[in-house]
């Protein structure tokens, strides 16, 4: 890791850089950014590069349009899909106005918030993401199609499995950007691949949340492939989730997992808006391993949250309602907020639920409290919400 100017400078001259991406996320988490020349890192450290913020989704109008980028130099990675001579760097930004006051709808400044409050209170949260999505081929022209790239199945082999080759590559090139992936295989869906991630505090998390999609998207592109991370692209095949696990530490050293997961259960519906932002995420919910009833159980995959069969540093909640199209800054502030709400005011989880949901009778269902059924009540909730006031700018509804 690189802390400092000199410390990047010295990094870029060694090893051949000749453009840096400056990237930020915009409100729905999709990476922008611009390319400097390293004559410019300086007035970037300083000053900051300025941009349009009119022209990305949801920074505003024309009125008052610019912003300035300030690189991270901790985040510092070189692009190993990029040439080897005249190399790309990239470095996650944090975003101001031209006031210098912060801009307040830089979602990665939010998890910073999130994180300092939990730590000035003793606590500390690990996230780690189990990201699903397709293969799809592309047409002649290049264009993406909704053709899958093979027709295997669960955890199938090649040749059935076409995708082996691809998901090495990705995971090499995250290796390289030293990004740790835990597992990765083929899916219930034809062409769909699972890759999860190790566990890392929640910063290097949803870094790593975005960083992953570019890097899939590029290595599926250059082997003339589409990576799609829709939550429903196929409308009678498996949906695609982004499963996240998240654990708490603290440092009285007491066991506060129980109210961890209480919180995260009292504020779920009013979070749905953020964890399945569009409406094509309400196709997912309640079909193929997709929750749709506010329930937790132990390894119960038919439940909101499941608790895996882990000890130790491994013990976690597995929340299985999102899907890959959030913000992952936005989402892990949310759980951090809702974590503290359930550590804060001592809360304990309801009973678990310890059925099958996908074939329980009505009579125990019917009983059950469910999630928001579409992106507009979702959004509903979360306009009227308190807690969602209290810990994101209503800005970052789409």
């Amino acid at each position: 890791m690189y802390y400092s100017y000199r410390d990047v400078m010295q990094f870029i001259e060694e090893e051949d850089v000749k453009f840096i991406r400056l990237a930020f996320v915009d409100i729905a988490g999709i990476q922008k950014n611009i390319s400097i020349m390293p004559s410019e890192l300086k007035r970037a450290f300083t000053d900051g590069i300025a941009f349009d913020a009119s022209s990305i989704y949801g920074f505003g109008d024309e009125v008052s349009s610019d912003l300035f980028l300030r690189p991270e130099p901790q985040t510092l990675e070189i692009l190993p899909w990029r040439p080897s001579q005249g190399r790309v760097a990239r470095m996650f930004c944090n975003i101001f106005n031209s006031d210098g006051t912060p801009f307040e709808l830089d979602s990665r400044r939010l998890l910073k918030l999130a994180v300092d409050r939990a730590k000035a209170k003793g606590f500390s949260f690990n996230f780690g993401a189990e990201f699903e999505f397709y293969l799809f081929k592309r047409d002649e022209n290049g264009s993406p199609t909704k053709i899958p790239y093979d027709n295997a199945g669960y955890m199938d082999i090649a040749p059935e499995d076409k995708g082996e080759d691809v998901r090495r590559e990705i995971c090499f090139t995250l290796l390289n950007m030293d990004i740790m992936p835990e597992s990765s295989h083929h899916e219930m869906g034809p062409g769909q691949n699972e890759i999860d991630f190790k566990y890392s505090d929640a910063m290097t998390s949803a870094d790593n949340a975005i960083t992953f999609k570019t890097v899939v998207s590029s290595v599926c592109n250059m082997n003339g492939l589409c990576a799609d991370f829709s939550p429903k692209p196929l409308a009678d095949k498996s949906g695609s989730g982004l499963h996240i696990n998240m654990s708490v530490k603290s440092a009285d050293g007491n066991d506060h997992f129980r109210p961890m997961l209480a919180g995260v259960l009292r504020h779920i519906k009013e979070m749905t808006a953020f964890m399945n932002p569009c409406e094509e995420s309400y196709a997912r919910l309640g079909k193929d391993k997709a929750p749709k009833y506010i329930t937790w159980s132990r390894e119960n995959r038919s439940q909101l949250v499941r608790i895996p069969a882990a000890k130790g540093e491994y013990r976690r909640i597995e929340l299985r309602s999102p899907d890959p199209m959030i913000n992952p800054y936005v989402a892990y502030t949310l759980l951090i907020n809702a974590a503290m709400d359930g550590i804060e005011n001592e809360l304990q989880p309801p009973e678990p639920v310890n059925v099958n949901l996908y074939t329980a009778a009505p009579e125990i269902t019917e009983a059950l409290e469910l999630l928001p059924q579409s992106y507009s009540q979702a959004a509903e909730i979360a306009r009227n919400s308190e807690f969602i006031k209290s810990s994101i700018p209503l800005g970052f509804l789409r």
